[in-house]
């Protein structure tokens, strides 16, 4: 068997076909999810490198693990050709590029229908498919702007502090990438017909902030950053340096959880609770930060063994491997020597398979394209053409 060869991998979408036209951040995380859960992913990558501001190391950029690997030129006409046949065979087409790109390629929603009309057609972007910033360029960080969560994240009397790029491409735009493609392809099974699906960045990480809109709303959360109680605001849900310059966590927001708290750390529990809201902070949390200052983080794992008082240690992406939880689980995989988190969600009856490495180099053309359909001339004018590797 191939390298390029996929039946009987397993998972839950082990019959499913994506067809994901290559980019970065959250449309390669979307297809990797679902690959993850066994889908056969194509990518159809460009011939030519192009700059992406943020260098990629081949083997190291695991968002493209699980992929079969075709390159096409798309600015020629047979090999514009050739993925519009590919789409014919996919149940899933996913794209990154601004909109009307796809259009100008001659790869459209319109033209994939009329080829294959239950081809579910995600279409990832950050302002959407439309609206006054659909053209404009921008990134996660732009996006979780206009959607009130960057206003929400910092310390109080601090400014906006960036969270990663995980709520606006990997929150925002590849969870509700996968959520809006397997909901399209269970809506199929119903009509018979595939959808445009528009994901749009802004609106995910929208979507993410509904409970906050709802708390603003009450009057129960404040739009000063570090004030309310999951922003750091209040004392006992916050990170607290340790005597090695390490951190821990806490976020004993129940009071019988806060109680196991400061039982652990030595203190009243009644004559704290009550007095240890975000309007106590200034005066509780150096308090707080003075007692775990106290020991060294591995020390204070020691005293919360067993608790419920809501306690994990900050650890680094070098150390979660070795964390005994971890291990249990199995959450991280040395695949190809990197260790890296293990597909999730987890399929009892349908178990994703362990995840290749995504391709060092070279191509899958050879093998995966004549499964999807192209035959051996098509290939060989392709390749004399220089616009298939």
């Amino acid at each position: 068997m191939t390298s390029a060869e996929q039946p009987g991998r397993g998972g839950p979408l082990a019959s499913v076909k994506v067809l994901e036209f290559a980019g970065i951040g959250p449309a390669p995380m979307g297809a990797m999810m679902l690959a993850d859960m066994g889908a056969e992913v194509l990518t159809i990558d460009r011939v030519e490198a192009v700059e992406l501001g943020s260098p990629r190391t081949p083997g190291f950029d695991l968002l493209r693990r699980n992929r079969l690997v075709a390159k096409l030129d798309l600015k020629s006409k047979d090999a514009k050709a050739c993925a519009l046949d590919l789409a014919a065979r996919a149940d899933v087409l996913i794209e990154g590029f601004r909109p009307g790109v796809m259009e100008r390629l001659g790869l459209g929603p319109e033209l994939c229908h009329a080829r294959n009309p239950r081809l579910v057609y995600a279409r990832m972007t950050g302002w959407g498919q439309n609206g006054p910033l659909a053209d404009q360029a921008g990134h996660d960080l732009n996006y979780i702007a206009l959607s009130g969560a960057l206003h929400a994240i910092g310390r109080d009397g601090g400014p906006p502090t960036p969270p990663l790029n995980l709520v606006g491409d990997f929150g925002g735009g590849a969870l509700y990438l996968v959520v809006g493609v397997l909901a399209a392809l269970q809506s199929r099974h119903t009509t018979g017909k595939g959808q445009v699906v528009d994901v749009a960045m802004v609106d995910g990480a929208l979507s993410l902030m509904t409970a906050f809109y709802g708390s603003y709303a009450s009057g129960r959360m404040s739009l000063e950053r570090g004030t309310n109680v999951v922003d750091g605001g209040a004392p006992y849900y916050d990170v607290y340096q340790c005597a090695d310059g390490e951190y821990v966590s806490v976020a004993s927001i129940e009071t019988r959880f806060r109680r196991e708290l400061y039982k652990r750390l030595g203190l009243d529990s009644d004559s704290l609770i009550g007095q240890d809201g975000a309007a106590q902070r200034h005066a509780l949390k150096p308090k707080l930060a003075a007692i775990f200052k106290q020991r060294t983080r591995a020390e204070w794992c020691k005293v919360f063994e067993g608790s419920d008082a809501c306690f994990a240690p900050v650890l680094s992406i070098a150390e979660t491997a070795a964390h005994p939880h971890n291990v249990a689980r199995g959450a991280l995989q040395v695949i190809d020597g990197i260790a890296q988190p293990a597909p999730a969600p987890r399929f009892q009856g349908t178990p994703s398979p362990v995840p290749r490495p995504p391709r060092r180099s070279g191509t899958d053309t050879d093998d995966v394209l004549p499964r999807w359909g192209v035959d051996a001339d098509t290939i060989g004018r392709l390749r004399a053409a220089n616009v298939l590797a």
